[in-house]
């Protein structure tokens, strides 16, 4: 399968948002003093247990995203190396 190179970069900048998105909350999750996160005696709540878990799974598939995006541009970098229409 051939992407474009808009897809492509929309792949890639889609795995860019998720790293800079995901990594913000999960510094703010670490960082919670409302009592969601931590209990008052410091342990981690099913709150912190259940973001925790959707956070490192949209930075798994931001990263799969992220890598099927630039695969497609250097694949399209390498036609237009070799002279084929990019």
């Amino acid at each position: 399968m051939k992407l474009s190179r808009p897809v492509s970069w929309f792949l890639l900048a889609f795995g860019v948002w998720s790293w800079f998105v995901w990594t913000n909350f999960l510094g703010n999750l670490w960082k919670d003093s409302s009592g969601l996160a931590f209990d008052d005696a410091g342990d981690p709540t099913a709150y912190f247990w259940v973001h925790l878990v959707l956070a490192v799974t949209s930075l798994v598939l931001g990263t799969a995203i992220g890598a099927i995006g630039l695969r497609g541009l250097r694949a399209l970098r390498g036609r237009k190396a070799d002279g084929q229409p990019g």
